[in-house]
């Protein structure tokens, strides 16, 4: 991995990545494609219609199906799926917070019940790595210990603990790999845990930063706190990671989190919210969110945004995806998810714009007076 600061306005940074299969400018939002796939879209719609430099998969959901080794046999992720630009894997690490029921942790990993067909499974640190050389993602995420906010001093000390220990093996396991010729191109992320408290952040941070990963995330947040304590806790947070590696924040979030965390120094995201909102029926604007359900659209033959360059908005109404949604057309999940990540994906660009030219106060100042119109 290539990784420079191209320009910095206070502490938001635009920066180039470069990955064996993509060039990354970030700010950078990475849509969600779980299980290989981003929610009614085909990798012809990520790459020529959203120009995404880099997507989402999940270690814990593609392990289990259709199988690390199904998918190494057919070209890895990018064989697989036919998107030619990068991949960030997570690890499993938060499924086994959001499954909790069906999984346990201990300190050599983590054992999950499978909720798709109930078999028992073990994920260590070098397990989850060999899973990732398999679909050759382009950014490991590491195991780590997520807990949910809020948790007890013993609970967050535990899963700081856990984490190190578990980034600790797979930092040795990923040399030792690739001395071998084995994921030589993929580029490994630990991920830094602790909460909202600062002491428990700046001990996870100041173990981890320690350790030569390529670049680090903030885990941990959007579980339960309020957005302004997650906001506090990224501001404390990022000052304490490497200012020459990526900075990632993990499941954020709104565009509102967006703007204030890119303010914060934060480089990479991802969040679920753009397509799930969409199938939900809301729809993301330059002017705040819309509920394409209500009845005020069945007669308007406006676009959602007139500001908007999507596909969906130059050429189809308000209306129209009313009535898609209503209709329960299928049709309406696709056009309303491009609307959406083509929203988020450019609001990255103008952050982008904004920091390259010593204007993101002024961005951000008027991002929030056209919401409050």
């Amino acid at each position: 991995m290539q990784f420079q600061i191209d320009k910095t306005d206070g502490r938001a940074r635009a920066c180039t990545i470069k990955t064996a299969h993509s060039t990354i400018q970030t700010p950078v939002f990475m849509p969600v494609g779980t299980a290989g796939s981003v929610k009614s879209l085909d990798a012809k719609d990520m790459y020529e219609l959203l120009g995404a430099q880099i997507i989402l998969g999940n270690t814990y959901h593609l392990y289990l199906r259709p199988g690390d080794k199904t998918i190494h046999q057919l070209g890895g992720l990018h064989g697989f799926t036919q998107f030619p630009n990068s991949f960030l894997t997570d690890s499993g690490g938060f499924q086994a917070f959001s499954l909790s029921d069906i999984s346990k942790a201990d300190a050599n990993g983590i054992t999950f019940k499978s909720h798709i067909d109930g078999s028992m499974h073990y994920f260590t640190p070098e397990k989850v790595l060999d899973i990732q050389y398999n679909f050759n993602s382009d950014i490991m995420m590491i195991l780590d210990d997520l807990v949910a906010l809020p948790a007890t001093k013993e609970r967050i000390a535990l899963s700081i603990k856990r984490t190190t220990d578990w980034a600790k093996k797979a930092i040795v396991y990923h040399k030792e790999q690739q001395s071998k010729g084995i994921g030589e191109h993929q580029n490994i992320f630990a991920i830094i845990q602790g909460g909202t408290d600062k002491e428990f952040r700046h001990q996870s941070a100041t173990e981890l930063c320690a350790l030569p990963f390529d670049g680090f995330a903030i885990g941990g947040l959007s579980v339960g706190e309020a957005n302004v304590e997650m906001y506090e806790t990224v501001e404390y947070t990022t000052p304490l990671m490497p200012e020459n590696k990526p900075r990632y924040l993990m499941g954020v979030g709104t565009p509102e989190d967006l703007v204030e965390n890119v303010e914060r120094g934060v480089d990479m995201f991802d969040c679920v919210m753009p397509t799930r909102n969409a199938r939900n029926g809301t729809l993301f604007t330059s002017f705040g969110k819309m509920n394409i359900k209500s009845s005020k659209f069945s007669l308007d033959a406006g676009p959602v945004d007139p500001e908007c360059g999507c596909f969906a908005c130059q050429h189809y109404s308000r209306a129209y995806l009313h009535h898609l949604f209503r209709a329960k057309e299928l049709t309406y999940f696709r056009l309303a998810s491009l609307h959406n990540l083509h929203y988020y994906l450019t609001l990255m660009k103008q952050m982008r714009e904004a920091i390259l030219s010593g204007q993101f106060a002024e961005f951000k100042q008027h991002f929030y007076a056209k919401r409050a119109q």
